[in-house]
């Protein structure tokens, strides 16, 4: 299997993760149109178990060291394997609620508030887990980055916002997904060996836990995500039967495409773990905040109608998410 030893690569890994974290929702939203979100969330779960089986088989199962998949699988405890499913059941929940959050309040309230709980909860819990990296540098980065989320909050409470958005419910909502989403990592890797080379007896390797993740990611739609499509929180009904019926080639592939976007970062992150530490892989990847925020300010021109003065603050926004991320690099 593909081993990352070197904490250069694992940090460009880490940042290969913060980038597609950032980035999978844009493939929603070329789809909202045509397509409500219960129904791309389907191809999407689908996306993201096709490609941890990808990954398994090819460079999961390549080179002499540590345990080729199949074997892997096989041997692997009951207690990891409830581990990882845990943490796609948990990441699913958390996913589908701040989706929700969005829909219900905007991403002033939402993202900010999700993102930012899950990255202080993720970093904490996996920091206490296995300590690795300087806590001083490595927490003062995560502090810059929560406050350029912060900052990135208050630029969305600028901008016009549509009426009839229920902001209590939506934080409320935010607060639920952010909490499951600081805690899904740690389920998961609790259930790999941080000995890559010389994996321990019952635990898996980073991609062996990505495919029982995705398993638990796409069974639980059935308790998270089918009750939303006839029981929505926002938004029309979408029967099961309209995936069929409204559903073309394109569609299907642009969810499939965001599933797989997603996963490469959370694939990567996990590799990179080895080298880097579960915190550090978990910190960088939550900066896809601040990706998600450029993809709005640049390419969506989401801050077109803001008030003068903005531009000095998404300035402030980034300036901080850098400074932050170097700190966290610079922990290790």
């Amino acid at each position: 299997m593909l081993i990352v030893e070197s904490y250069t690569i694992a940090v460009a890994m880490c940042l290969i993760t913060m980038l597609c974290w950032g980035s999978w929702a844009n493939t929603q939203k070329l789809a909202s149109n045509e397509w409500q979100f219960q129904l791309f969330y389907w191809d999407y779960s689908l996306g993201v178990l096709l490609l941890t089986l990808l990954f398994a088989f090819t460079i999961g199962s390549t080179g002499e060291e540590g345990r080729a998949f199949m074997p892997d699988i096989s041997q692997a405890g009951s207690d990891a394997i409830q581990s990882a499913l845990i943490g796609g059941v948990v990441f699913n929940l958390a996913n589908i609620l701040l989706v929700t959050a969005i829909d219900i309040a905007g991403m002033a309230v939402a993202f900010p508030v999700a993102i930012g709980l899950a990255l202080v909860i993720g970093v904490v819990s996996n920091y206490l887990a296995e300590p690795l990296g300087d806590p001083v540098f490595l927490f003062a980065g995560v502090g810059l980055v929560t406050a350029a989320i912060i900052v990135c909050a208050l630029i969305y409470a600028r901008l016009p916002q549509d009426e009839g958005r229920s902001v209590g419910k939506g934080l409320a909502i935010s607060v639920i997904a952010g909490i499951a989403m600081g805690f899904f990592y740690r389920f998961v890797a609790a259930s790999i060996s941080m000995d890559f080379a010389n994996p321990e007896a019952g635990l898996m390797t980073p991609y062996s836990a990505g495919v029982v993740f995705a398993v638990g990611l796409l069974v639980s739609n059935v308790i998270w995500l089918v009750p939303l499509m006839y029981k929505p929180i926002s938004g029309e009904v979408a029967p099961i039967g309209e995936y069929f019926s409204k559903g073309t080639p394109r569609l299907h592939l642009v969810g499939i495409l965001g599933g797989a976007i997603w996963c490469v970062g959370f694939s990567f992150s996990f590799i990179a773990s080895g080298a880097a530490g579960p915190a550090i892989s978990y910190g960088l990847g939550q900066g896809a905040t601040m990706v998600a925020a450029f993809w709005g300010v640049f390419i969506w021109k989401e801050f077109k109608d803001a008030p003068a003065g903005t531009s000095s603050m998404i300035t402030a926004m980034f300036a901080l998410f850098f400074v932050g991320l170097g700190l966290i690099v610079y922990s290790r």
